[in-house]
Protein backbone atom coordinates (compact mmCIF):
# COMPACT_ATOMS: atom_id res chain seq x y z
CA UNK A 1 0.00 0.00 0.00
CA UNK A 2 1.18 3.97 -0.66
CA UNK A 3 0.38 7.07 0.28
CA UNK A 4 -1.69 9.14 -1.63
CA UNK A 5 0.46 10.80 -4.49
CA UNK A 6 0.77 14.81 -4.64
CA UNK A 7 -0.57 15.37 -8.06
CA UNK A 8 -3.67 13.52 -7.28
CA UNK A 9 -6.90 15.84 -7.35
CA UNK A 10 -10.16 15.44 -7.41
CA UNK A 11 -12.40 16.62 -10.22
CA UNK A 12 -13.66 20.47 -9.12
CA UNK A 13 -15.78 21.37 -11.83
CA UNK A 14 -17.72 17.68 -11.54
CA UNK A 15 -18.26 18.40 -8.04
CA UNK A 16 -19.45 22.33 -7.86
CA UNK A 17 -21.86 20.88 -10.69
CA UNK A 18 -23.30 18.11 -8.77
CA UNK A 19 -23.77 20.42 -6.05
CA UNK A 20 -25.55 23.22 -8.48
CA UNK A 21 -27.89 20.05 -9.52
CA UNK A 22 -28.83 18.63 -5.71
CA UNK A 23 -29.41 22.47 -5.15
CA UNK A 24 -32.27 22.53 -7.72
CA UNK A 25 -34.41 20.31 -5.81
CA UNK A 26 -36.31 22.07 -2.91
CA UNK A 27 -35.41 25.02 -3.62
CA UNK A 28 -35.61 28.14 -1.24
CA UNK A 29 -37.56 31.12 -2.13
CA UNK A 30 -34.05 33.35 -1.70
CA UNK A 31 -31.69 31.19 -4.03
CA UNK A 32 -30.96 28.67 -0.96
CA UNK A 33 -32.96 25.36 -0.01
CA UNK A 34 -35.64 23.56 1.87
CA UNK A 35 -35.31 19.96 1.52
CA UNK A 36 -36.07 19.14 4.98
CA UNK A 37 -35.93 15.52 6.10
CA UNK A 38 -38.33 13.20 5.26
CA UNK A 39 -39.91 15.65 2.29
CA UNK A 40 -40.89 14.62 -0.94
CA UNK A 41 -37.99 16.96 -1.80
CA UNK A 42 -35.67 14.58 0.25
CA UNK A 43 -37.28 11.77 -1.27
CA UNK A 44 -35.83 13.21 -4.82
CA UNK A 45 -32.92 14.32 -3.39
CA UNK A 46 -31.97 10.61 -2.15
CA UNK A 47 -33.14 9.42 -5.33
CA UNK A 48 -30.52 11.40 -7.40
CA UNK A 49 -27.61 10.71 -5.21
CA UNK A 50 -28.63 6.98 -5.52
CA UNK A 51 -28.41 7.16 -9.41
CA UNK A 52 -25.11 9.14 -9.04
CA UNK A 53 -23.81 5.95 -6.76
CA UNK A 54 -25.06 3.41 -9.03
CA UNK A 55 -23.47 4.86 -12.12
CA UNK A 56 -20.38 5.43 -10.06
CA UNK A 57 -20.10 1.51 -9.50
CA UNK A 58 -21.32 1.58 -6.07
CA UNK A 59 -23.72 -0.81 -4.21
CA UNK A 60 -25.95 1.02 -1.92
CA UNK A 61 -27.25 -0.14 1.04
CA UNK A 62 -30.21 1.47 3.14
CA UNK A 63 -30.67 0.51 7.15
CA UNK A 64 -34.04 1.27 8.92
CA UNK A 65 -33.53 4.76 9.72
CA UNK A 66 -33.29 5.91 6.26
CA UNK A 67 -29.32 6.48 6.37
CA UNK A 68 -28.12 5.69 3.20
CA UNK A 69 -24.53 3.55 2.58
CA UNK A 70 -22.59 3.69 -0.87
CA UNK A 71 -20.06 1.27 -1.18
CA UNK A 72 -17.00 1.06 -3.63
CA UNK A 73 -15.26 -2.43 -3.03
CA UNK A 74 -11.77 -2.74 -1.80
CA UNK A 75 -9.67 -5.76 -2.54
CA UNK A 76 -9.50 -7.33 0.75
CA UNK A 77 -13.01 -8.74 1.54
CA UNK A 78 -12.01 -8.74 5.64
CA UNK A 79 -10.93 -5.08 5.82
CA UNK A 80 -13.42 -3.13 7.49
CA UNK A 81 -14.79 0.09 5.22
CA UNK A 82 -13.68 4.04 5.64
CA UNK A 83 -16.57 5.94 5.58
CA UNK A 84 -16.90 9.25 4.40
CA UNK A 85 -20.31 11.52 4.11
CA UNK A 86 -23.08 14.14 6.05
CA UNK A 87 -25.90 14.80 5.00
CA UNK A 88 -28.63 15.82 2.68
CA UNK A 89 -31.82 17.66 4.12
CA UNK A 90 -31.12 21.25 4.76
CA UNK A 91 -33.17 23.94 7.41
CA UNK A 92 -36.32 25.25 5.97
CA UNK A 93 -33.95 28.26 4.88
CA UNK A 94 -31.12 26.73 4.01
CA UNK A 95 -28.18 26.86 2.11
CA UNK A 96 -26.98 24.53 -1.03
CA UNK A 97 -23.59 23.30 0.59
CA UNK A 98 -24.42 22.37 4.33
CA UNK A 99 -24.68 18.83 4.66
CA UNK A 100 -24.34 18.20 0.79
CA UNK A 101 -20.70 19.13 0.25
CA UNK A 102 -20.10 16.24 2.65
CA UNK A 103 -21.68 13.73 0.86
CA UNK A 104 -21.12 14.57 -2.77
CA UNK A 105 -17.66 15.61 -1.86
CA UNK A 106 -17.49 11.52 -0.54
CA UNK A 107 -18.87 10.69 -4.05
CA UNK A 108 -15.85 12.59 -5.84
CA UNK A 109 -13.51 10.49 -4.07
CA UNK A 110 -15.37 7.31 -5.59
CA UNK A 111 -15.38 8.71 -8.83
CA UNK A 112 -11.54 10.06 -9.05
CA UNK A 113 -10.75 6.61 -7.84
CA UNK A 114 -12.51 5.33 -11.11
CA UNK A 115 -11.22 7.86 -13.77
CA UNK A 116 -7.36 7.44 -12.26
CA UNK A 117 -8.21 3.45 -12.09
CA UNK A 118 -7.21 3.05 -8.63
CA UNK A 119 -8.08 0.36 -6.20
CA UNK A 120 -8.00 0.57 -2.30
CA UNK A 121 -7.78 -2.29 0.02
CA UNK A 122 -10.75 -1.19 2.22
CA UNK A 123 -13.59 -0.45 1.12
CA UNK A 124 -15.29 3.03 0.79
CA UNK A 125 -18.91 3.59 2.09
CA UNK A 126 -20.20 6.76 1.11
CA UNK A 127 -23.01 8.02 3.78
CA UNK A 128 -26.08 10.59 3.65
CA UNK A 129 -27.25 10.57 7.51
CA UNK A 130 -31.26 10.93 7.50
CA UNK A 131 -32.14 14.12 9.74
CA UNK A 132 -29.08 15.65 10.53
CA UNK A 133 -30.53 19.55 10.62
CA UNK A 134 -33.40 18.36 13.50
CA UNK A 135 -35.99 21.15 11.98
CA UNK A 136 -38.79 18.66 11.33
CA UNK A 137 -38.07 16.04 14.05
CA UNK A 138 -36.17 17.17 17.22
CA UNK A 139 -33.27 16.44 18.08
CA UNK A 140 -30.86 16.95 15.15
CA UNK A 141 -28.38 14.41 14.56
CA UNK A 142 -30.85 11.47 15.14
CA UNK A 143 -30.54 8.65 12.84
CA UNK A 144 -26.93 9.00 13.13
CA UNK A 145 -27.54 9.16 17.17
CA UNK A 146 -29.61 5.75 16.97
CA UNK A 147 -26.35 4.61 14.90
CA UNK A 148 -24.35 4.78 17.90
CA UNK A 149 -26.69 4.05 20.43
CA UNK A 150 -27.30 7.38 21.81
CA UNK A 151 -30.83 7.07 20.97
CA UNK A 152 -33.50 4.36 21.13
CA UNK A 153 -35.06 3.80 17.44
CA UNK A 154 -38.38 3.10 18.67
CA UNK A 155 -38.36 6.66 20.34
CA UNK A 156 -36.79 8.33 17.08
CA UNK A 157 -39.59 6.74 15.11
CA UNK A 158 -41.89 8.48 17.67
CA UNK A 159 -40.73 12.36 17.13
CA UNK A 160 -43.53 14.26 15.22
CA UNK A 161 -43.20 17.72 13.37
CA UNK A 162 -45.16 20.38 14.11
CA UNK A 163 -48.30 19.06 12.20
CA UNK A 164 -48.11 15.62 14.27
CA UNK A 165 -46.51 13.53 11.98
CA UNK A 166 -44.05 10.73 13.27
CA UNK A 167 -40.89 10.15 12.00
CA UNK A 168 -41.60 6.79 11.21
CA UNK A 169 -44.05 7.18 9.29
CA UNK A 170 -42.78 9.64 7.38
CA UNK A 171 -39.77 7.79 6.30
CA UNK A 172 -41.98 5.01 4.96
CA UNK A 173 -44.36 7.41 3.35
CA UNK A 174 -41.80 8.53 1.23
CA UNK A 175 -40.02 4.66 0.69
CA UNK A 176 -36.84 5.02 1.99
CA UNK A 177 -36.86 2.76 5.14
CA UNK A 178 -34.59 -0.29 4.42
CA UNK A 179 -34.28 -3.56 6.33
CA UNK A 180 -31.07 -2.98 7.55
CA UNK A 181 -30.25 -3.26 11.19
CA UNK A 182 -29.00 0.54 12.27
CA UNK A 183 -25.68 0.48 13.58
CA UNK A 184 -24.81 -2.78 12.77
CA UNK A 185 -22.30 -1.84 10.47
CA UNK A 186 -18.42 -1.80 11.66
CA UNK A 187 -16.27 1.17 10.48
CA UNK A 188 -12.31 1.31 9.91
CA UNK A 189 -13.12 4.93 10.20
CA UNK A 190 -14.98 7.95 9.02
CA UNK A 191 -14.32 11.16 7.53
CA UNK A 192 -16.54 14.24 7.42
CA UNK A 193 -16.51 17.57 5.03
CA UNK A 194 -18.59 20.35 5.98
CA UNK A 195 -18.24 24.16 5.82
CA UNK A 196 -17.22 26.16 8.78
CA UNK A 197 -20.26 27.76 9.43
CA UNK A 198 -18.54 30.01 11.08
CA UNK A 199 -16.21 33.05 10.40
CA UNK A 200 -12.58 31.79 11.29
CA UNK A 201 -11.08 30.49 8.57
CA UNK A 202 -12.10 33.18 6.07
CA UNK A 203 -10.96 36.25 9.03
CA UNK A 204 -7.74 34.13 9.16
CA UNK A 205 -7.31 33.57 5.26
CA UNK A 206 -6.93 29.57 5.69
CA UNK A 207 -8.48 27.28 3.52
CA UNK A 208 -8.64 24.09 5.35
CA UNK A 209 -9.64 23.82 8.89
CA UNK A 210 -8.38 20.49 10.81
CA UNK A 211 -10.94 19.94 12.91
CA UNK A 212 -9.52 18.64 16.31
CA UNK A 213 -12.22 18.79 18.82
CA UNK A 214 -16.46 19.22 18.71
CA UNK A 215 -17.88 21.50 21.16
CA UNK A 216 -19.89 20.34 24.28
CA UNK A 217 -23.18 22.04 24.84
CA UNK A 218 -25.93 22.62 27.60
CA UNK A 219 -29.08 23.90 27.72
CA UNK A 220 -30.78 25.36 30.81
CA UNK A 221 -34.06 26.45 31.04
CA UNK A 222 -34.93 29.01 33.49
CA UNK A 223 -38.01 30.40 34.74
CA UNK A 224 -38.15 33.67 36.74
CA UNK A 225 -41.69 34.35 38.29
CA UNK A 226 -42.30 38.00 39.46
CA UNK A 227 -45.83 39.87 39.57
CA UNK A 228 -47.37 40.86 36.92
CA UNK A 229 -48.48 44.49 37.17
CA UNK A 230 -49.25 47.85 35.44
CA UNK A 231 -46.26 49.61 34.71
CA UNK A 232 -47.90 52.87 34.75
CA UNK A 233 -49.24 52.84 38.13
CA UNK A 234 -46.61 51.19 40.15
CA UNK A 235 -43.74 52.59 42.02
CA UNK A 236 -40.52 51.40 40.57
CA UNK A 237 -39.45 50.12 44.22
CA UNK A 238 -42.75 47.99 44.67
CA UNK A 239 -42.10 46.25 41.56
CA UNK A 240 -41.13 42.46 40.90
CA UNK A 241 -40.17 42.62 37.57
CA UNK A 242 -39.20 39.34 36.01
CA UNK A 243 -38.31 40.51 32.32
CA UNK A 244 -35.26 43.12 34.50
CA UNK A 245 -34.45 39.96 36.52
CA UNK A 246 -33.86 38.18 33.22
CA UNK A 247 -32.15 40.52 31.57
CA UNK A 248 -29.75 40.94 34.72
CA UNK A 249 -29.13 37.15 34.56
CA UNK A 250 -28.39 37.03 30.84
CA UNK A 251 -25.77 40.19 31.14
CA UNK A 252 -24.65 37.26 33.93
CA UNK A 253 -24.22 34.44 31.66
CA UNK A 254 -22.31 36.78 28.83
CA UNK A 255 -19.47 37.59 31.88
CA UNK A 256 -19.64 33.94 32.75
CA UNK A 257 -19.06 32.85 28.80
CA UNK A 258 -16.33 35.41 28.72
CA UNK A 259 -14.30 34.69 31.73
CA UNK A 260 -13.32 30.99 29.67
CA UNK A 261 -12.14 33.17 26.75
CA UNK A 262 -11.25 32.26 23.65
CA UNK A 263 -13.39 28.77 22.84
CA UNK A 264 -16.51 29.43 25.50
CA UNK A 265 -19.80 30.93 24.50
CA UNK A 266 -23.19 31.46 25.81
CA UNK A 267 -26.33 33.44 25.42
CA UNK A 268 -30.24 33.21 25.50
CA UNK A 269 -31.61 32.26 22.04
CA UNK A 270 -35.28 31.12 23.33
CA UNK A 271 -36.68 33.51 25.08
CA UNK A 272 -41.08 34.38 26.18
CA UNK A 273 -41.80 36.93 28.40
CA UNK A 274 -45.24 36.71 30.40
CA UNK A 275 -47.94 38.21 29.20
CA UNK A 276 -45.85 39.86 26.81
CA UNK A 277 -48.20 43.05 27.06
CA UNK A 278 -46.79 46.87 26.48
CA UNK A 279 -48.46 47.77 29.73
CA UNK A 280 -47.75 45.29 31.81
CA UNK A 281 -44.57 44.55 33.69
CA UNK A 282 -43.70 40.95 33.12
CA UNK A 283 -44.91 38.25 35.78
CA UNK A 284 -43.22 35.70 34.42
CA UNK A 285 -39.92 35.28 31.89
CA UNK A 286 -39.03 31.62 30.45
CA UNK A 287 -35.62 31.66 28.70
CA UNK A 288 -32.82 29.18 27.74
CA UNK A 289 -29.27 29.24 28.34
CA UNK A 290 -27.18 27.93 25.41
CA UNK A 291 -23.33 27.03 26.82
CA UNK A 292 -20.53 25.79 24.70
CA UNK A 293 -16.77 24.88 25.37
CA UNK A 294 -14.65 21.86 23.88
CA UNK A 295 -13.69 21.66 27.77
CA UNK A 296 -16.22 19.80 30.49
CA UNK A 297 -15.01 21.16 32.97
CA UNK A 298 -15.51 24.46 31.51
CA UNK A 299 -19.15 23.73 30.87
CA UNK A 300 -19.77 22.21 34.28
CA UNK A 301 -18.32 25.51 35.80
CA UNK A 302 -20.39 27.85 33.75
CA UNK A 303 -23.83 25.44 35.04
CA UNK A 304 -22.64 25.94 38.49
CA UNK A 305 -22.03 29.55 37.97
CA UNK A 306 -25.81 30.16 36.56
CA UNK A 307 -27.28 28.68 39.10
CA UNK A 308 -25.45 30.40 41.96
CA UNK A 309 -25.38 34.09 40.36
CA UNK A 310 -28.70 33.56 38.68
CA UNK A 311 -30.58 32.21 42.18
CA UNK A 312 -28.81 35.47 44.10
CA UNK A 313 -29.46 37.65 41.65
CA UNK A 314 -33.64 37.15 41.81
CA UNK A 315 -33.29 37.05 45.53
CA UNK A 316 -32.36 40.39 45.81
CA UNK A 317 -35.28 41.40 43.59
CA UNK A 318 -37.69 39.33 45.10
CA UNK A 319 -38.05 36.83 42.45
CA UNK A 320 -38.30 33.30 42.30
CA UNK A 321 -36.18 31.06 39.98
CA UNK A 322 -36.22 27.46 39.11
CA UNK A 323 -33.75 25.38 36.34
CA UNK A 324 -34.22 23.01 34.46
CA UNK A 325 -31.66 21.22 32.36
CA UNK A 326 -33.21 20.63 28.65
CA UNK A 327 -30.47 19.21 26.39
CA UNK A 328 -26.81 19.13 25.96
CA UNK A 329 -23.94 16.56 25.11
CA UNK A 330 -20.57 16.54 26.23
CA UNK A 331 -17.20 17.43 24.04
CA UNK A 332 -16.07 15.86 21.36
CA UNK A 333 -12.31 14.86 20.89
CA UNK A 334 -11.73 13.65 17.48
CA UNK A 335 -9.77 10.76 16.68
CA UNK A 336 -5.65 11.12 16.44
CA UNK A 337 -4.87 8.98 13.80
CA UNK A 338 -7.38 10.82 11.40
CA UNK A 339 -6.83 14.03 12.86
CA UNK A 340 -3.41 13.31 11.68
CA UNK A 341 -4.23 12.02 8.20
CA UNK A 342 -6.45 15.33 7.24
CA UNK A 343 -3.29 17.64 8.34
CA UNK A 344 -0.80 15.41 6.57
CA UNK A 345 -3.37 15.56 3.60
CA UNK A 346 -3.62 19.63 3.93
CA UNK A 347 0.26 19.56 4.07
CA UNK A 348 0.75 17.11 1.23
CA UNK A 349 -1.52 19.23 -0.99
CA UNK A 350 -0.17 22.70 0.05
CA UNK A 351 -3.00 23.81 1.52
CA UNK A 352 -3.14 26.59 4.16
CA UNK A 353 -4.51 24.91 7.37
CA UNK A 354 -4.93 25.95 11.23
CA UNK A 355 -6.27 23.24 13.93
CA UNK A 356 -10.02 24.27 14.67
CA UNK A 357 -12.68 22.81 16.90
CA UNK A 358 -16.21 22.77 15.49
CA UNK A 359 -18.97 24.86 17.01
CA UNK A 360 -21.95 22.96 16.05
CA UNK A 361 -22.53 19.38 16.40
CA UNK A 362 -22.43 17.20 13.23
CA UNK A 363 -23.17 13.40 12.86
CA UNK A 364 -19.47 13.01 13.24
CA UNK A 365 -19.78 14.09 16.83
CA UNK A 366 -21.51 10.75 17.10
CA UNK A 367 -20.14 8.10 14.80
CA UNK A 368 -16.84 9.43 16.91
CA UNK A 369 -18.14 7.05 19.98
CA UNK A 370 -18.11 3.88 17.58
CA UNK A 371 -15.07 4.42 14.99
CA UNK A 372 -12.04 6.50 14.72
CA UNK A 373 -13.00 10.15 13.48
CA UNK A 374 -11.87 13.22 11.81
CA UNK A 375 -13.63 16.53 10.50
CA UNK A 376 -12.25 18.88 7.04
CA UNK A 377 -13.74 21.83 7.02
CA UNK A 378 -13.35 24.68 4.41
CA UNK A 379 -14.33 28.80 4.79
CA UNK A 380 -17.74 29.86 4.08
CA UNK A 381 -18.40 33.92 3.33
CA UNK A 382 -18.87 35.62 6.39
CA UNK A 383 -18.97 32.44 8.05
CA UNK A 384 -23.15 32.76 7.03
CA UNK A 385 -24.91 29.12 7.31
CA UNK A 386 -27.95 28.12 8.17
CA UNK A 387 -29.74 30.97 5.39
CA UNK A 388 -30.36 30.86 1.75
CA UNK A 389 -27.45 33.36 1.69
CA UNK A 390 -24.75 30.80 3.03
CA UNK A 391 -21.94 30.62 0.11
CA UNK A 392 -18.45 29.34 -0.69
CA UNK A 393 -16.64 29.37 -3.87
CA UNK A 394 -15.71 26.81 -5.85
CA UNK A 395 -11.87 26.39 -5.05
CA UNK A 396 -12.86 26.29 -1.27
CA UNK A 397 -15.24 23.38 -2.49
CA UNK A 398 -12.06 21.89 -4.16
CA UNK A 399 -9.65 22.48 -1.48
CA UNK A 400 -11.65 20.70 1.24
CA UNK A 401 -12.84 17.73 -1.04
CA UNK A 402 -9.09 17.20 -1.83
CA UNK A 403 -7.86 16.92 1.24
CA UNK A 404 -11.11 15.03 2.05
CA UNK A 405 -9.72 13.03 -0.67
CA UNK A 406 -6.31 11.89 0.35
CA UNK A 407 -7.25 11.44 3.91
CA UNK A 408 -9.38 8.66 3.10
CA UNK A 409 -7.35 6.76 0.39
CA UNK A 410 -4.60 7.17 2.83
CA UNK A 411 -6.43 5.14 5.72
CA UNK A 412 -8.29 3.05 2.72
CA UNK A 413 -4.74 2.14 1.22
CA UNK A 414 -3.99 2.15 -2.31
CA UNK A 415 -3.26 -1.27 -3.56
CA UNK A 416 -0.59 -0.65 -6.34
Amino acid sequence: MAAPAQNMRIDGGRLWNSLMEMAKIGPGIAGGNNRQTLTDADGEGRALFRTWCEAAGCTMGLDSMGNMFARREGTDPDALPVYVGSHLDTQPTGGKFDGVLGVLGGLEIVRSLNDLGIRTRHPIVVTNWTNEEGTRFAPAMLASGVFAGVHDQGWAYARKDAEGKSFGDELERIGWRGDEEVGARRMHAFFELHIEQGPILEAEGKQIGVVTHGQGLSWTQVTITGKDAHTGSTPMPMRRDAGLGMARVLEKVNEIALSHAPHAVGAAGHIDVYPNSRNVIPGKAVFTVDFRSPDLKVIEDMEARLRTEAQAICDAMGLEVAFEKVGGFDPVEFDAGCVAAVRKAAERLGLSHMNLISGAGHDACWINRVAPTAMVMCPCVDGLSHNEAEEISPDWAEAGANVLFHAVVETAGIVE
